[in-house]
């Protein structure tokens, strides 16, 4: 038997607010790459290290329509669904097993990628 697998779109904000929706296999892996700045591009330049909503399913069609739609949302729309489950913008990671103070204390810790 097949283990299922997840997927997770996922929201990433500054703290100036900025905000990046992204789709992975592994949230863990991806937000800790975020946070180190191994991403190029948007979420680097701005500094989105914060993950402040998540959402979960296992049919990967579905997750990735999912996250087209929330991409295609209104600024507005998508506050509204983050302070629906997060009204104070609470840095969830630690709530997905990240520990940000070993993150921060630890400058040679790397994520080593897998394609």
């Amino acid at each position: 038997m097949q283990e299922e697998r997840y997927y997770y779109v996922y929201i990433m904000a500054s703290k100036s607010r900025i905000l990046y929706v992204g789709m992975t296999n592994n949230l863990v892996r991806r937000v800790i790459e975020h946070k180190q700045g191994l991403c190029e591009g948007f979420t680097k330049k701005y500094h989105c290290y914060q993950l402040v909503y998540y959402e979960s399913g296992t049919d990967v069609y579905g997750v990735i329509e999912r996250e087209k739609q929330i991409k295609r949302w209104r600024r507005e729309n998508k506050i509204f669904l983050i302070e629906m489950i997060n009204p104070n913008w609470q840095d969830l990671s630690e709530e997905i097993g990240i520990d940000n103070a070993d993150l921060s204390a630890r400058a040679d810790y790397v994520i080593t990628r897998s394609r």
